[in-house]
């Protein structure tokens, strides 16, 4: 069934909204190349929203979770990924490769977590086409405006594989007038070594920007040496009406792999490889232009992307070696509108997506996506209203050996529906409903129960409710909610000799978040986050076990003291529940034991200046978060770790 979504605007709009995509770049050739003699046009910082449009104030969207640079710097986190697993209580597991690109979890998807969530950059999307996680590591934290959690189906604007949410990380797009940066330096236990610097300069309507950092570290285990470096660099140019602009992000990552333990040898020594000669290295350029344009009512603004990977690993004396280019071109267009006090936002637009693949063992891959969306959204009073649908056609395409393996078409369609209502000034109630959706992907085509028959797409009806209260000084956030799914794309141990990637029966997911945070004195700040989910199969052999790496309750809490004084501190305290090892699909194996984890920073500002100490782990607790197999395919979470920084901010 083909969802329709029918909603009518509060003033009649004309017919050129269709048409207004396709004149998006006919349009952008009347901007001038070069800012008008004399112009001092000052550009203000720009927020690329769950709309897919920047605006300098757009309202969050609903039930969502914003993290602001200022929370990042005072709690003295140097990645992105390490910011949305601490500041906003993302549960998340340690990789194959044991480095800080940890697997973030949205909504309790376990193993398959990485493709069951989106993470973009600036409306671009950094997840991979593959069983792999996006590389957060590679954009540079100081670069960084804000990140933008949205948990739940989000298939609508972002298509394929955001049944668990989407996570936005929004870069700095524009800086006042002069020139302003920093400087930091990091060392710390483990061989870490980090230098980080950034800079941005703004003239006359010209924005210029650079962010660069270099780490080095021997890691926590043996044989898990990292070498790291990321570019990322943007030139805008703007007016009251107009904004063109180019980006170029540049990431280079060598590391060894510490292979994974059985829970005997974790016990005797967790530090220990089995795997001393394994080793990977990741390489990523990516270019995008961006162009935006007002023209009367309408917004328009497009994104054409381009993004090379190059990955070469090495298990056993053996290597290999995978090139992929992934393409994005996303034209929109946004009409907005004002009668009668009902204010209106829609928003249509289309995603072109190519993504093609050459592996040294003889797989060549293709996928093509086109897809159509639209959303509005109504504003009457205290209440939101918004509607959207999507409806996206792909082809993939594999080769073997220079022979055809399969030729597929898929056609899916997304909707969503969700409102929020404030019943008082501090208080709000919001509900979401609608369908998502996930394809499979080339490597879970690679390994199915039939040779060279892809698994079908896999679907989800999404529900949420919740409630947000808040003032100045206290606010929480609770949201209830439920996936109901159908074709998981999930990896069964227990199929053919060596398991196989599978459709499942019937699976679900439903559970409950909280976000809360209160200011206990004018210096002092608490914030609390806590989740609890049930993953469960709903049909077939396994109806009623549960899901595989998903914790059934999790928690953090974070004291942050700012006095105002020069002085600042932080400590965060994390704790996961224990959970099914992932191979236990028949929930007959001892469940992960549960962990608690204690983490601190102090820093001191003179003048330009401030130095820092921190310290992850202090209780140098012995914890895993990602097993494999019953009991073992163990991969070890880094034990106490100190560090110490000097940053310098002109």
């Amino acid at each position: 069934m083909n969802p329709t979504v029918a909603i009518t605007a509060p003033a009649a709009r004309p017919l050129v909204l269709a048409l207004a995509v396709s004149s998006l770049f006919s349009t952008l050739s009347s901007i001038p190349a070069y800012a008008q003699q004399g112009q001092t046009t000052t550009l203000a910082p720009v927020i690329v929203s769950a709309n897919r449009f920047a605006s300098d104030a757009p309202p969050a969207p609903i039930g969502a979770s914003v993290i602001s640079a200022e929370e990042i710097r005072e709690a003295g986190i140097n990645n992105v990924n390490e910011a949305v697993r601490r500041l906003a209580g993302v549960p998340a597991r340690l990789n194959f490769s044991g480095t800080q690109d940890y697997s973030l979890d949205l909504r309790g998807f376990g193993g398959t977590s990485d493709q069951n969530l989106v993470i973009l950059v600036d409306g671009i999307r950094l997840s991979e086409n593959e069983q792999a996680p996006a590389l957060l590591s590679s954009i540079p934290i100081d670069s960084v405006e804000r990140i933008e959690i949205v948990r739940g189906g989000s298939s609508v604007l972002y298509g394929e594989g955001a049944t668990g949410g989407t996570i936005q990380i929004v870069t700095k797009r524009g800086a006042q007038k002069g020139t302003h940066g920093s400087v930091t330096a990091e060392a710390g236990s483990f061989g870490h070594r980090e230098a980080r610097a950034s800079v941005e300069h703004g003239w006359n309507g010209f924005s210029l920007d650079a962010s660069a950092g270099s780490q080095r570290a021997d890691n926590y285990r043996d044989n898990n040496d990292i070498r790291q470096g990321n570019f990322s660099g943007g030139l805008q140019w703007a007016s009251e009406r107009s904004r063109l602009g180019l980006r170029v992000d540049v990431a280079r990552q060598d590391a060894r792999f510490p292979g994974s333990l059985s829970l005997a040898q974790f016990l005797q020594n967790p530090r220990q490889t089995l795997t001393p000669n394994d080793f990977g290295s990741y390489d990523t350029d990516r270019y995008t232009l961006f162009a935006e344009h007002k023209l009367g009512a309408f917004d328009l603004a497009a994104e054409i992307s381009q993004r090379d990977r190059s990955t070469i690993s090495g298990f056993g004396g053996g290597t290999m070696q995978a090139d992929s280019r992934t393409t994005q071109f996303s034209p929109r267009v946004r009409h907005r509108a004002e009668s009668n006090g009902v204010r209106s936002e829609l928003v249509a637009g289309l995603d072109f997506t190519h993504w093609e693949r050459e592996a040294s063992w003889g797989s060549d891959n293709l996928q093509r996506a086109r897809a159509f969306y639209l959303r509005e959204e109504l504003r009457i009073g205290q209440a939101r209203l918004a509607a959207g649908a999507r409806h996206e056609k792909f082809r993939q395409e594999s080769d073997f050996g220079g022979i055809p393996s399969y030729r597929v078409t898929r056609s899916l369609n997304a909707w969503d529906l969700q409102g929020s209502y404030a019943l008082a000034p501090a208080l709000e109630v919001f509900a979401k409903a609608g369908r998502s959706y996930r394809l499979p992907n080339a490597d879970d085509n690679a390994s199915t129960p039939v040779f060279n028959q892809p698994l079908q797409p896999q679907t989800s009806n999404d529900l949420e409710l919740g409630t947000t209260w808040g003032t100045a000084g206290r606010s929480v956030t609770v949201r209830a909610f439920q996936h109901k799914l159908r074709n998981e794309v999930f990896y069964d141990p227990s199929v053919g000799l060596f398991g196989a990637n599978v459709n499942l029966d019937p699976t679900s997911r439903r559970g409950l978040e909280i976000e809360a945070s209160l200011r206990v004195h004018k210096d002092v700040l608490l914030s609390a986050n806590a989740q609890h989910v049930k993953a469960r199969f709903r049909g077939g052999p396994y109806a009623g076990n549960e899901m595989l790496l998903v914790p059934r309750n999790s928690a953090s809490l974070r004291l942050q003291w700012l006095p105002g004084n020069a002085h600042s501190a932080f400590v965060g305290l994390q704790w996961v529940d224990s959970q099914r090892y992932g191979s236990d699909v028949s929930n007959t194996c001892v469940r992960m034991p549960s962990y608690t984890v204690l983490d601190a920073r102090y820093a001191y500002r003179t003048g330009p200046w401030e130095f820092a100490v921190a310290g992850s782990n202090l209780t140098d607790r012995d914890y895993f978060t990602n097993a494999f197999a019953c009991q073992g395919g163990i991969y070890p979470d880094p034990g106490r770790q100190l560090k110490a920084s000097v940053r310098y901010t002109f």
